[in-house]
């Protein structure tokens, strides 16, 4: 009698902070001016074109070689508009894939947004929405972030929700910015909540860049007040990280999930590993930077990389009979 072997199917679900990526155009419903031809930072059509092919060649490849298989789900953050999307999944290493993406402008005072590129042929997409984190400045006046993204779809016949998330930068302070990150972080809480009263076996992935690392009070309140688990907490040490600040390594960019993809059932996903996506082609190959991210700008100085962060990932298995 023979016996049936497992089949391992896998899928790559994917974060990566695309550092800025602008058209070339003048949009004036957005912050846009240090990016466009006759900026300080001179972003011309062909430097557009340039990263826009740098980004594609890096999307391609995320996740496991031994897969040899395109990512299936790629959040994403710092994208202006629906055009880069397009741009970017027609580029020479996307175009024969049949990538779909989900976008929605947000009142973010950059002009950038969150947005979710996936694999048409393996995700079928059901429910989006976009939720609002209410910030104030001095005085009452209402600060504008990064809305938090929901995409509701079907993975290897089972339901999942993917939420994606950029969070206030530390761009004010650490004090101040902090109370930003956290109220990010209730709103997430917000949104876990109403998905697990509807189905208390809802299967949640939870991405962005958090601009906190794992250890920070917005990370650890959600670890504390939900049900998530956050994949990447042991993956960040003195020589490793998905960006470096001032000589220092964070890991701002992470995967978290509901503790349900823990579940081994038959033809049911399973959390496989995760991990930082960080070859040697992605980073600064010679002088002081020397294993850093190879930035597109630094300032305004034009370096010509791919982002000044690295992509994360996380590979779920299904096990068939």
């Amino acid at each position: 009698m023979q016996t049936e072997i497992p089949i391992n199917n896998f899928y790559t679900v994917a974060f990566y902070n695309l550092e800025n990526l602008f058209d070339f155009r003048e949009d004036p419903s957005v912050f846009d001016n240090s990016f466009l031809p006759n900026s300080e930072r001179n972003w011309t059509k062909k430097r557009y074109e340039q990263k826009i092919f740098k980004l594609g060649q890096v999307i391609s490849q995320i996740g496991e070689a031994s897969d040899e298989k395109i990512p299936t789900i790629i959040g994403l953050a710092e994208v202006e508009n629906k055009l880069v999307l397009h741009d970017l999944t027609q580029s020479k290493h996307l175009r024969h894939h049949n990538y779909g993406f989900v976008h929605f402008d947000s009142k973010d005072e950059r002009g950038v947004d969150v947005a979710l590129l996936y694999d048409r042929d393996v995700f079928t997409v059901g429910h989006t929405q976009t939720y609002s984190v209410y910030l104030e400045k001095d005085l009452g006046v209402q600060d504008y972030t990064r809305d938090i993204l929901l995409v509701t779809g079907i993975l290897n016949k089972e339901t999942v929700h993917f939420i994606v998330n950029h969070w206030p930068s530390r761009g004010e302070g650490m004090e101040i910015s902090a109370l930003k990150r956290l109220a990010a972080a209730k709103e997430l809480k917000t949104i876990v909540d109403l998905l697990t009263a509807q189905d208390e076996t809802a299967k949640i992935v939870v991405m962005g860049d958090f601009n906190d690392n794992p250890t920070n009070e917005s990370l650890q309140y959600l670890s504390n007040q939900t049900a998530l688990f956050n994949t990447m907490e042991t993956l960040r040490s003195y020589s490793r990280g998905s960006l470096n600040h001032h000589s220092n390594w964070h890991l701002f960019d992470q995967i978290l999930i509901s503790t349900n993809f823990f579940e081994t059932k038959a033809n049911h996903l399973k959390f496989d590993k995760s991990d930082i996506f960080d070859p040697q082609f992605l980073k600064q190959y010679k002088g002081r930077f020397k294993g850093r991210p190879f930035r597109t700008f630094v300032g305004t100085k034009y370096k010509g990389g791919f982002s000044d962060h690295f992509p994360v990932y996380l590979r779920l298995k299904s096990v068939t009979l």
